[in-house]
């Protein structure tokens, strides 16, 4: 079950959530790497928004925080190796938005870690969330003034930003958007810009996300077989949930549902929550079977199965050679995730329960802020030391750093290392 449902998440991730997610682009002149922190991180995160609602207000108990604090440095590092090693692709990177997206993170992080340090949350702490969030999405809006004026203050003494820009310039745009002659501004940008074009333009955009080389006057159906042996032996199996997804979303791929495209995003956003609950479900079943303890479960498989949406988007965009999207979207998802703490935390103190705070737990809190801050430096680093790239070397780089911080996590949760004790469920 814990297979097919990775499948199924494949299957509307490819065939639903993102091509939604690239007419929202289209529509409101994103670009890559907005797209990615912005829509594709709410929906990839959508899984993560469920949990924290289920921990204020169903289970009352810190069910949000661990999951998401806890998945933190697997979003960071593990999706960033699975993105190197699964991608025959090598993506180029842009400096701005990797910095931009690190820093929020970093902000965020610092900020949530302070609320939770006296294990009271109140309504004032959980609205300045929000309210770090919308400066973030503030940023975004003018993502493209602030970048080139950055570029052109920094560059002359920052030597890699402009070689980086430099190799990002020659790279294939994004399609549908126009080459410019300025050297030092992203070909990736909005609007304002002018990147896209009049009606007559669209005709000649190509659906990067899929490799389609035109627009043909209709997609293919999702029921055509494919053509290689393995693909259709995957096809069969993943028959039954096609039949439900081609029975409840909206394929915007097609010329009929192309304009119900947020109604796409919407649901496909849905269906992933609910199979990513399943497959948390199984997960934790699998473990328990196999006598895995809870604190360890928490960082290796509930961690990377409450992030598998996140890890399927990012390896599908960074195959295709969309690395900004890939990497805005794993640093953009985990901002989103540090929102969806504060929403449930400011609807339950300033609407349902006005008169105290929500009570939390905060232990481990010194070395869960040192795991958070360490990995958003060395994953900055590791990109910047591989020349701004996502190729294979980066993915074994973070797949090592992912593998050292677990088993340091692990050593520290059962008490071998550090002053943890071990706790243990009843006592």
């Amino acid at each position: 079950i814990i297979l097919y449902m990775i499948l199924a998440v494949s299957i509307v991730c490819d065939d639903y959530f993102l091509p939604s997610l690239e007419i929202i682009s289209e529509c409101l002149g994103l670009s890559q790497d907005v797209a990615g922190a912005t829509f594709m991180a709410a929906g990839s995160s959508a899984p993560e928004l469920v949990t924290a609602f289920l921990g204020v207000f169903v289970t009352k108990g810190d069910i949000g925080i661990s999951t998401i604090l806890g998945s933190a440095v697997y979003n960071l590092l593990g999706i960033s190796a699975a993105c190197g090693l699964f991608s025959s692709v090598v993506s180029r990177l842009s400096c701005w938005p990797l910095f931009r997206d690190c820093l929020a993170y970093t902000v965020s992080v610092a900020a949530v870690l302070a609320m939770i340090s006296d294990n009271r949350i109140y309504w004032y702490e959980s609205a300045s969330l929000l309210l770090i969030y919308g400066c973030y999405i503030l940023v975004l809006c003018f993502d493209i003034k602030i970048n080139q004026y950055l570029f052109t203050k920094f560059s002359p003494c920052c030597t890699c930003f402009t070689k980086a820009m430099e190799e990002n310039a020659e790279q294939q745009p994004l399609v549908g958007w126009k080459e410019e002659s300025r050297p030092l501004i992203r070909q990736q940008s909005r609007t304002d810009s002018g990147i896209f074009q009049d009606e007559l333009d669209y005709s000649q955009l190509s659906t990067s996300l899929h490799g389609l080389d035109e627009i043909s006057e209709d997609h293919p159906s999702v029921f055509t077989m494919p053509e290689a042996d393995m693909k259709r032996i995957l096809w069969v199996l993943s028959l039954p949930v096609i039949t439900l997804f081609y029975l409840t979303i909206p394929d915007c791929r097609r010329q009929f549902w192309r304009n119900w495209f947020m109604v796409t995003f919407l649901i496909s956003a849905a269906w992933i929550s609910a199979i990513t609950y399943v497959l948390v479900w199984m997960i934790t079943i699998a473990g328990e079977t196999l006598g895995i303890p809870e604190s360890v479960m928490g960082l290796t498989l509930l961690a990377a199965g409450t992030s598998v949406p996140d890890t399927v988007a990012s390896v599908l965009v960074a195959r295709k050679g969309n690395g900004d999207m890939a990497m805005s979207n794993i640093v953009g998802s985990n901002v989103f995730d540090m929102l969806c703490l504060g929403i449930p935390w400011f609807i339950k103190t300033a609407f349902i329960n006005t008169s105290g705070p929500v009570e939390v737990n905060s232990s481990g809190l010194t070395y869960t802020a040192i795991s958070l801050i360490c990995s958003v430096v060395f994953i900055f680093l590791a990109v910047h030391l591989n020349g701004w790239k996502i190729d294979k070397k980066l993915g074994a780089i973070c797949l090592v750093l992912y593998l050292v911080f677990t088993l340091l996590s692990i050593l520290y949760e059962l008490g071998i290392i550090g002053n943890n004790p071990t706790r243990v469920c009843g006592n």
